[in-house]
């Protein structure tokens, strides 16, 4: 049985996320300027990673992955930081994000036969990725992020009726889960 909206929002609250909603579909516009933000290479991860461009694909790749839903989830994990350079707080919440992101992902496939993840920031599962010199190690459990599908995250987050902004001094890391 598929779980509703509320039963959802409810599950990731109670796994520790700071806020959840329903993923506005029509919001997920594959944008060329996110994946330019990409190649600058701000997060030292472009073309290093088998889950970041250029090894994830197009946008038109990414586009034809994405067409197969029409439900989906956002979660975010929200902290304040005593400033902006408050590293151990930006580190312990990236953390907690990405455990509650994974453990959501287990409940998840209680109940959907698909599920298409988007994190927030890289693929983290293996402490060096093999890319380009060997096959992904685990490519049923390798995660893009939203911005590698070319999401402008706070426009998706916008249309989906939930905050990207919470105000001075707080950081917020936000991913969906795409669901059938």
């Amino acid at each position: 049985m598929k779980y509703s909206v509320k039963e959802l929002k409810e599950q990731a609250i109670s796994l520790g996320f700071s806020n959840a909603s329903e993923l506005n579909i029509a919001s997920l516009v594959f944008m060329p300027e996110v994946r330019q933000m990409c190649n600058s290479d701000l997060c030292h991860s472009f073309n290093k990673n088998w889950m970041c461009p250029p090894a994830i694909g197009t946008l038109e790749s990414a586009a034809e992955r994405v067409k197969e839903y029409n439900f989906g989830m956002i979660v975010q994990t929200t902290a304040v930081m005593e400033d902006e350079f408050d590293y151990e707080t930006i580190q312990s919440t990236e953390k907690k994000h990405k455990d509650n992101f994974f453990k959501l992902i287990t409940e998840l496939k209680k109940n959907y036969s698909y599920i298409l993840p988007m994190s927030a920031g890289t693929c983290s599962i293996c402490s060096k990725c093999t890319y380009p010199d060997q096959p992904c190690r685990f490519p049923d459990k390798a995660i893009g992020s939203m911005e590698s599908y070319g999401l402008w995250v706070s426009k998706v987050c916008e249309m989906s009726s939930i905050p990207y902004y919470y105000g001075k001094n707080t950081l917020t890391f936000t991913s969906c889960y795409l669901l059938k």
